[in-house]
């Protein structure tokens, strides 16, 4: 039998770090939005390495998102910050830009590396491509269908990792988009525009749809009006061949992040003990619908859509 995939969290705060590996995650992604992007909190250095120590004593691995679009003054900085995390013993960073490769070099020192480039990760060939460069996984683009992710998964020489569940990143500008086009409307500019003031753009044609946006010191997101759920359909998704599963718990509440990966932790353990007689319980949907916001649908994402190129 195929080894069972890892399941993979986000967390903003040790509090829901400790939460989240109760409820069943093998490996949680953390960071600093220095140098990660669409994180759902910020963990410096000292919070980073309690990180590792909870999780290590746990057996979970932790993963940091070094994944932002770097400009030269981070690059004076990012050594000193990679070399922090590698003496932490993080068991892997994710990353899209190559300085990190060449940094890595240049301090003499070797790191998993998760190559994460949103929406470009779309094939075999620039995948291996960059496994060739030190990445050890990829991580498949929210575009990508299950027939796509198989033959992606058949021709990869890399771990693989998808997004099982939560919301997902369709728009990014490293421009303050929001406090331009407040100032446009003569409304205050000083305010701040970040996760926490709930805000949404809106389309005249489509007003029913909710589009969440914020900015931050790495610019504008626009996030997905839906979340992905596959907990009604897991079995089919586990059945491509693909190391780890990720829930993305940005933009959601502890308690939301805690059900929801308690579910598909119940929901694998059952499958991966025997696939053939594996049945679906509709409590997990049920439990995840209660804490779901009802403006906003749960979808099965691109997974079962036909591409036309």
């Amino acid at each position: 039998m195929r080894k069972k995939p890892e399941l993979l969290a986000t967390a903003g705060s040790l509090e829901e770090l400790e939460r989240l590996i109760q409820a069943g995650a093998d490996a949680v992604n953390i960071g600093h939005n220095e140098y990660g992007v669409r994180l759902p909190g910020n963990f410096n250095l000292e919070e980073i390495k309690k990180a590792v120590q909870i999780a290590h004593a746990k057996g979970v691995k932790i993963y940091v998102a070094v994944n932002n679009i770097f400009n030269n003054a981070q690059m004076e900085t990012l050594p000193s910050y990679l070399k922090a995390l590698h003496d932490y013993q993080v068991d892997a960073i994710v990353f899209g830009d190559p300085a990190i490769i060449s940094v890595l070099k240049q301090l003499n020192i070797k790191m998993d590396l998760h190559w994460n480039t949103e929406m470009t990760s779309t094939n075999y060939v620039t995948a291996n491509y960059w496994g060739t460069k030190g990445a050890t996984r990829m991580i498949l683009a929210r575009e990508l269908n299950l027939v796509e992710v198989q033959e992606i998964s058949d021709k990869l020489k890399l771990e693989t990792q998808i997004q099982i569940h939560g919301i997902t990143n369709i728009y990014h500008s490293k421009r303050e988009l929001v406090k331009s086009y407040m100032g446009h409307i003569n409304h205050k500019v000083t305010d701040k525009f970040d996760k926490d003031r709930n805000l949404y753009l809106v389309e005249y044609e489509r007003q029913d749809l909710k589009l969440p946006i914020y900015e931050d010191e790495n610019g504008t997101h626009i996030m997905s009006a839906d979340d992905i759920c596959t907990i009604d359909v897991l079995d089919e998704v586990l059945e491509e061949p693909v190391d780890s599963v990720k829930i993305e718990g940005l933009l959601k509440s502890i308690k939301y992040n805690e059900t929801v990966v308690r579910c598909y932790r119940e929901a694998i353990d059952l499958y991966f003990e025997n696939p053939e007689s594996y049945k679906f319980n509709p409590e997990w949907l049920e439990k995840i619908k209660q804490v779901q916001d009802p403006d906003r649908e749960l979808s099965y994402g691109f997974f079962f859509k036909e591409q036309v190129y």
